[in-house]
């Protein structure tokens, strides 16, 4: 029997495009992942995947989670040079409906749903506030913030530009990185030291610190030396990026009174998965002062589910259903 799909998901960032389809069933099938420097727009991209997954099939909408503000049902991309609106989508491709959502509030509706093999548990096994408020934070090619509001009719979600917010530096070593990135950059943002440049950033600024040399040329170097051991500073720079971003992570958490739990995601964590339980992360994150015990009692979990924003995309379409009949 021929399967019938219903409609498209997608997950675009700054540096690949994951597309799906969803069955009858509420399925995701067939994910695939295009570079998206290899192509000049994002329809350029969907209409490959269709053609090649569904062919002539005429799916009824679509839910695409993409990296940046939505404003409008517009999308101008922070980290890539496309835009795309919902109109957009609906002409070229002939949905009845179509949605974007930004990357993060997708994967933080697609937390609540996760599966336990879809999570790795940070730090001490806590059972959040029931009907609290979620956060899903996370590195990537940039750093993306959102927050899910539990209601009585369904979960809502509060996308935001977190990762634009300002870094605050913990300690003499981050404050004299934070002064040299503030003699380049001017205004130093938390993504200016959480995504992949900002690893790099961060290398270059505690050789710096330590009076050695930045022997390794980009962040992929970095992550490479640092979990294969032996190079002494790419692994500080690992140990230092978790410890930011758990301290990053509590204060966002306080800021949202994110009791429910604290997700980690991005595509940087899940390689540093068990750095992040060793101790640095969960310290930095419970350490804020008066209010200690109010982060100690949060839940942190890191998603390893590969397709986390999919997920979330596929829920959007659920919540289109009824307004599409």
């Amino acid at each position: 029997m021929k399967t019938v799909y219903t409609g498209l998901v997608g997950d675009v960032g700054g540096t690949n495009a994951r597309l799906a389809v969803v069955d009858s069933t509420g399925r995701i099938r067939n994910p695939k992942t295009y570079p998206a420097a290899e192509f000049g727009s994002l329809t350029e991209v969907i209409g490959e995947y269709l053609e090649t997954t569904v062919g002539r099939q005429r799916l009824q909408s679509a839910a695409i989670a993409v990296a940046g503000p939505v404003v409008d049902g517009e999308i101008e991309f922070t980290n890539l040079d496309w835009r795309i609106s919902e109109a957009e989508l609906i002409g070229a491709f002939e949905f009845h409906g179509a949605r974007l959502i930004n990357d993060f509030a997708a994967q933080a509706l697609a937390a609540p749903v996760l599966d336990a093999d879809d999570l790795r548990v940070i730090g001490p096994q806590i059972r959040g506030a029931q009907g609290a408020p979620i956060l899903v934070l996370g590195a990537g090619t940039g750093f993306g913030v959102s927050m899910v509001v539990r209601t009585d009719r369904g979960d809502i979600t509060v996308p935001s530009e977190g990762g634009h917010a300002g870094f605050a530096p913990y300690d003499g070593v981050e404050a004299a990185i934070w002064a040299s990135l503030r003699r380049t950059h001017g205004r130093v943002s938390i993504e200016r030291l959480l995504s992949g440049p900002g690893l790099y950033a961060l290398y270059r600024g505690l050789a710096d610190v330590r009076g050695v040399a930045a022997d390794l040329k980009d962040e992929k170097e970095v992550l490479a030396a640092g979990q294969q051991g032996g190079d002494l500073l790419a692994d500080e720079t690992l140990e230092r990026f978790c410890e930011i971003l758990g301290s990053t992570a509590g204060d966002i958490a306080l800021i949202c009174g994110a009791r429910g739990g604290v997700y980690v995601s991005g595509g940087i964590a899940p390689r540093m998965a068990d750095r992040l339980a060793s101790g640095g992360f969960r310290r930095r994150f419970e350490d804020k002062g008066r209010l200690s015990d109010y982060t100690r009692e949060i839940p942190t979990s890191l998603i390893v589910h590969p397709y986390a924003a999919l997920v979330g995309a596929a829920r959007v379409l659920e919540q289109m259903e009824g307004s599409l009949l």
